[in-house]
């Protein structure tokens, strides 16, 4: 395991006050914490820092520290970092002891190229891009290694199946899936309905044109007449012989009088000609004979 070193600075004032005035002098607050020895408060160079960082990279790694009474075997705990300016915040270093055993979580690379994912149309998905060890400072490892080339779609390789680092013991659930290999989602694509746009002058079907006659009322002059609707009856009034239904003037479902009632029309009912009120088929009445 490469260890990589890092100058350090005791540091006394504390607080936000005395944490801006470093970060002016291109410094970065610091705090080194374990269960060994108290918390001190330290100060590190801002560039050496990044160019620490940058040789790390996306791994697990050792620093020791120089610039404290003894030398220093520590961790990056947690690094924090403005969101707006990248600049470096505040640093926590985890002191370790040589002779001890630690938790660390390693980060997972993936080596090879997957069957699935070359040859099946498959595409590989990360379940868990850290795995939680605990060994001594000496055995830590970089990375865990993780082959995927005999991963074909469907499977899903879990921690039980992940190849051991020696004198390394893997932490956590033995199914905890770590690479799957699955299909890929089908990109759904929204289909909008077309919407017809009407054209003046030119009927589309459903849309009434502007200025026609609504259906059941009578045409107006130079109204455009409506696809499908039927031409009326030249000269038609109405009550006139081949109107509609209900423009005689009756309203329908009105009660017509009938034939003998009071109000009734003679010869409204049907019957023999000339025989007001008689019903139809009925005799005709007897004269009374002449008194002598």
């Amino acid at each position: 395991m490469k260890q990589h070193k890092l100058t350090v600075t005791p540091r006394e004032g504390t607080g936000r006050s005395a944490s801006r005035r470093l970060r002016k002098q291109d410094r970065v607050p610091a705090i080194l914490y374990g269960k060994h020895t108290a918390p001190v408060t330290l100060s590190v160079d801002g560039p050496e820092f990044a160019r620490l960082v940058k040789a790390i990279g996306d791994n697990a790694a050792l620093i020791e520290l120089e610039g404290v009474k003894e030398q220093t075997l520590s961790i990056l705990q947690e690094v924090q970092r403005d969101a707006m300016t990248d600049q470096y915040m505040h640093i926590d270093l985890h002191e370790v002891k040589a002779d001890e055993k630690m938790e660390i979580n390693v980060p997972v690379h993936l080596s090879g190229e997957s069957t699935g994912a070359k040859n099946e149309a498959g595409v590989l998905e990360m379940a868990s891009h850290r795995i939680r060890v605990r060994c001594l400072p000496k055995d830590l490892p970089a990375f865990i290694d993780v082959d995927v080339t005999e991963l074909h779609v469907g499977q899903t390789i879990h921690l039980s199946e992940v190849k051991k680092v020696p004198n390394v013991v893997f932490l956590g659930d033995k199914d905890l899936p770590v690479v799957s290999c699955v299909q890929p989602v089908e990109e759904i694509v929204e289909v909008t309905p077309e919407v017809a746009v009407p054209v003046e002058g030119v009927p589309v079907e459903g849309v009434p044109v502007e200025g026609a006659a609504a259906p059941g009322t009578a045409p107006v002059a130079g109204a455009v007449p409506v696809a499908g609707a039927a031409p009326a009856a030249a000269g038609a009034k109405p009550g006139a012989p081949g109107a509609k239904p209900g423009a005689l003037g009756v309203k329908p479902g009105a009660a017509v009088p009938a034939a003998g009632a009071k109000g009734a029309v003679p010869g409204a009912a049907a019957g023999k000609p000339g025989a007001p009120g008689a019903k139809p088929g009925a005799p005709a009445a007897k004269a009374p004979p002449a008194r002598k």
